[in-house]
């Protein structure tokens, strides 16, 4: 199949592009790489009238420092380049580990680390990654600039908090010890899909810092802080309602991911 008629505008500047998607509304789209809005469109269970291409825009494939020692990441700074190390990493592989789990290296070339999260599939990667990380989400609009944490960004199944005219610029990653411990784990039916359970487990006595993430859990990914504790881990998936099989899968994950980490 192919995509309903729609109108394609590629600004070259931030400011370009918010006024377009503040104009278009709800009939108003982004798109970057297009490995998830692309497929959407051809089977038409996306029918935007006007297509924001946000690509010709260079500071989101920009990269700089962040707060203390972290990474702020364009949202147009793809797979593939945190895979071949391309920028700086201040978790210590745990990007690079991630992106190169990600689809398959096709995918990677062309998919944006701002368009995986943007879409809000609680299956994609970034999505629990990021708030494991404790990343904070960028976003810029009609009314200026605003942080949240990535943790709270998706909402829900394909929703997120962006409002008409906002755009996703940016992700900041801050920075994990050397003394971190990091633990991820997905269940794939086959190599490259979609996860149908995935957590991730972080633990950094130098800073305190210490989290778990269930994902892939059709809304929001649930984010237990503390170090792991399986009576709680067993505890907030329960709480989701979850069939046996989703419920053992999402356990063994979670169980699996704090193994990895050393933490069980």
């Amino acid at each position: 199949m192919k995509p309903a008629a729609f109108d394609y505008k590629r600004p070259d500047s931030l400011k370009d592009a918010i006024a377009m998607l503040s104009d278009a509304g709800p009939a108003g789209r982004v798109i970057a790489g297009g490995q998830s809005l692309g497929p959407m469109l051809n089977l038409r269970l996306a029918r935007p009238e006007i297509l924001v291409d946000i690509t010709a825009i260079a500071e989101l494939r920009d990269v700089a420092d962040g707060d203390g020692d972290g990474v702020m990441l364009g949202a147009c700074v793809t797979h593939g380049a945190i895979e071949d190390g391309l920028h700086r990493d201040p978790t210590h592989g745990v990007l690079v580990r991630v992106a190169g789990g990600i689809a398959y290296r096709a995918v990677r070339n062309r998919g944006t680390i701002g368009g995986s999260l943007a879409h809000g599939d609680p299956a994609a990667d970034w999505v629990s990654v990021l708030a494991a990380l404790g990343a904070q989400a960028v976003i810029a609009g009609p009314s200026g600039e605003r942080r949240i944490p990535a943790a709270a960004f998706v909402t829900g199944a394909f929703e997120t908090v962006l409002e008409s005219g906002e755009i996703l610029c940016a992700i900041h990653v801050p920075a994990l010890s050397t003394a971190a411990r990091w633990g991820y784990y997905k269940f794939c039916r086959k190599a490259g899909d979609f996860a149908d359970a995935m957590a991730a487990v972080l633990f950094d006595p130098q800073t305190g810092v210490a989290r778990t993430v269930i994902g892939a859990t059709h809304a929001q990914p649930v984010v237990i802080d503390g170090e792991f504790d399986a009576k709680r881990v067993i505890a907030a998936i329960d709480a989701l309602g979850f069939d046996a099989h989703d419920r053992q899968t999402h356990l063994v994950a979670a169980k699996r991911a704090a193994m990895i980490a050393g933490l069980a």
